[in-house]
């Protein structure tokens, strides 16, 4: 019997710079380090049974990194978590490890939504107060953009989109909730050039530090809320 486990992680430091296959390298070789007894597919050319929830951008750090993975057997969440841990490079910390109930959705099937802390390079700081600006940008029933996509550009209703915007709770940053599904995902520095278009200004291409907070999916009792994909699963 083979047991599906979620494990969340952060981003950070020199590991930003890190692209999504080589993170998938990395973690392939630290869960062999580790010794979890991972499940390998069949055939010729076997591989480690994982699953990242979204690629994360170069350059964007993150709290709320999951990869599910697949095991042949289990110890604990703690001694899972420590033992990977013990072999993680800098700028990569394990947060938790989780046992996904029977018929759990992937992450990367599951995930709708994920949120971000948006702050600005030092003398980046745009020019207009933010919260004033936000609530005019998003006082219109449609905010209506062309959004590139890999078949062209289409219209869409970037209001749709944006669960949540406002100020953050560190000074001069922004908190957004956005759209992360399949069909609909949308980055932080698109939401935030749009604000830009309104106010009248011109956004520089390296102004924003973004950090990745937390990814989502909707809650199993009320469709209507989203939940962390932190809490699909249990320690064990």
């Amino acid at each position: 019997m083979a047991y599906k486990l979620r494990i969340r992680f952060s981003k950070y430091a020199h590991m930003i710079f890190i692209g999504h296959l080589d993170l998938m390298r990395y973690f392939q070789k630290a869960i062999r380090r580790a010794e979890i007894d991972i499940s390998y597919s069949a055939g010729f050319s076997p591989h480690q049974i994982m699953s990242f929830a979204q690629p994360l951008g170069v350059g964007v750090y993150s709290r709320g990194e999951y990869m599910d993975i697949s095991a042949e057997s289990l110890t604990s969440s703690a001694q899972a978590k420590d033992a990977l841990n013990a072999v993680m490079a800098e700028g990569v910390d394990i947060l938790s490890v989780k046992l996904l109930p029977e018929g759990a959705k992937n992450s990367m099937a599951s995930i709708v939504a994920a949120s971000y802390t948006v702050t600005f390079r030092e003398g980046c700081m745009p020019p207009f107060d933010l919260a004033e600006t936000i609530e005019g940008f998003m006082a219109p029933p449609t905010i209506m953009m062309e959004k590139e996509t890999k078949k062209g550009t289409r219209s869409i209703d970037l209001k749709e989109h944006i669960f949540e915007l406002r100020t953050g709770d560190e000074p001069g940053s922004l908190y957004m909730l956005l759209d992360a599904s399949s069909g609909g995902n949308i980055k932080p520095s698109l939401v935030y050039e749009q604000i830009c278009s309104y106010a009248g200004h011109t956004p520089g291409k390296f102004d924003l530090l973004v950090r990745r907070e937390d990814m989502f999916t909707t809650d199993p009792d009320a469709p209507e809320r989203f939940v962390s994909l932190d809490s699909i699963g249990s320690d064990y």
